[in-house]
């Protein structure tokens, strides 16, 4: 439908816990959930970056994210379980710092249980890339940024740099 502002570090919005969403809610909906995807879509234009993006990223305080690998999957009131004990550390990017990276350790195995866009309950089993990916977007619905998951205080490289160690 359109094109979204992506907010950036360090606007307050980005730092509020996101509110749940009630199936009475979700026919309205219906236009966030195709504005996340045009504005992630755009991004990954952009930025050659870019598989989920979370509802507060546009400004939309309600637990929703939207991720688009293999097909499109709307993620209402996702929950994280079963995290594992092992962790892994990678470089961490995130649409609202573009320019930056972020060294974080995250969780290798977790469940993800969540409600579509008809209301039906799913849970998925991620590992990897993909388990990093949903921690970070659920992450954005308790207001927590990559930046406050840094390893240390070396943790931090602009884009052009990162590409320079790899």
């Amino acid at each position: 439908m359109a094109i979204r502002e992506i907010l950036l570090l360090g606007n307050p919005k980005l730092y509020a816990v996101c509110e749940p969403i009630t199936q009475e809610e979700v026919p309205s909906l219906v236009p966030v959930v195709a504005d996340l995807r045009d504005t992630m879509l755009e991004f990954r234009r952009q930025w050659n970056a870019g598989r989920a993006i979370a509802a507060p990223q546009i400004g939309v305080q309600k637990r929703l994210v939207y991720m688009e690998i293999e097909s499109p999957t709307p993620m209402l009131n996702p929950v994280l379980t079963q995290l594992s004990d092992e962790r892994f550390e990678l470089w961490d990017d995130c649409m609202s710092f573009p320019e930056l990276f972020v060294y974080v350790s995250r969780h290798r195995r977790c469940d993800i249980t969540f409600r579509d866009m008809d209301w039906v309950e799913h849970t998925l089993h991620l590992e990897g890339d993909l388990a990093e990916l949903l921690q970070h977007e659920c992450d954005h619905l308790d207001g927590i940024l990559a930046v406050m998951r840094a390893v240390n205080g070396r943790s931090f490289a602009l884009r052009s740099e990162h590409r320079r160690r790899a």
